[in-house]
């Protein structure tokens, strides 16, 4: 069952949180439901405008309808993540989205309300929910790549101002995490003075959380293992950070970077070992049963499962 963004976020703030899980195979996408549908959990489903230009918007839109009608009992939403203008505008046309995020957080602040209002604009007028951000990550995003120099945290005094102009409804939020597989290193980690003023400015708002991967060092070393070279000494995001985080408002939490070492990691060490297969088939097969175990216990951490019966 497709609901809307915003119904999902009313209902879980400040008692769990919801996994927005970026999907752009047809591995992910079963993955995806068929461990919502094992939890009965909520989850939201995205797609970013590189997962649709991947395959073809008609595509991946077309795998993930499918899923949903092989997956009845499961409740989710359909997001686009990290749109401009123009993404936005296709998958309004599209009418198969639950909700859009206009990302402007790299423009000057008036220019971002701008941006974001005028996208907000557009979006209630189709009864579609707006996600906006403000602060900027830095890290890797599919074809984005946002150097540590350039990347800079939300300002708490910006936040009302900016919610109360652009009437968005629900905010990203730049509180130290970073996109792809190195986001903290040392003793970095969430910073929860920050978040904790955001929300006093903002109380009952729904706050978003990129880069919410945990980065597991053991996939990282299975990739390093079997011909891989991913840096270490960095980490994802812990789980008492996202335990803590959710205690302060954010509602939902953008798991990519996960997925995409997985993959990694499994094929590697399956090519590695069977050198004289070839067929897809197999470690697909394998990636999609290790991810549905991944994914049920990112539903248990956020605490969303079990929660699928509140939209029944």
């Amino acid at each position: 069952m497709k609901v809307k963004t915003q119904t999902l976020l009313n209902d879980c703030y400040g008692k769990y949180a919801l996994a927005a899980i970026n999907v752009f195979t047809m591995e992910q996408v079963l993955a995806v439901f068929e461990a919502a549908e094992k939890a009965e959990s909520p989850v939201i489903i995205q797609t970013t405008p590189v997962a649709r230009e991947y395959a073809g918007a008609e595509m991946i839109l077309s795998m993930i309808a499918t899923a949903s009608r092989m997956f009845p009992k499961v409740v989710y939403s359909l997001h686009l993540d990290h749109g401009n203008e123009p993404h936005i505008e296709a998958a309004l046309d599209s009418g198969q989205y639950s909700s859009v995020m206009i990302d402007a957080s790299h423009d000057i602040f008036s220019t971002d309300v701008k941006r974001t209002s005028e996208v907000v604009r557009k979006a209630h007028a189709l009864g579609i929910p707006v996600e906006a951000e403000l602060g900027v990550l830095s890290g890797i995003e599919d074809d984005m790549e946002i150097e540590d120099s350039l990347a800079k945290y939300t300002k708490p005094e910006e936040v009302l101002d900016f919610v109360t102009k652009t009437k968005c409804d629900s905010l990203a939020i730049a509180v130290g995490t970073s996109h792809g597989a190195y986001k903290f290193s040392g003793n970095q980690g969430i910073r929860f003075d920050i978040l904790e003023k955001i929300q006093s400015l903002l109380p009952r708002f729904p706050l978003v959380l990129h880069g919410g991967s945990s980065v597991n060092q053991n996939e990282v070393q299975r990739i390093n293992k079997f011909g891989g070279n991913i840096k270490t000494g960095s980490r994802g995001v812990s789980d008492e950070e996202i335990k803590q985080a959710i205690q302060l408002g954010v509602c939902k939490v953008n798991i990519a970077t996960d997925l995409r070492v997985l993959w990694t990691g499994v094929h590697r060490e399956f090519f590695h070992q069977k050198p004289d297969l070839f067929d897809p088939i197999i470690p697909g097969k394998i990636y999609r049963n290790e991810l549905i175990e991944t994914i049920l216990r990112k539903f248990d951490l956020l605490g969303s499962t079990g929660k699928a019966k509140n939209f029944n």
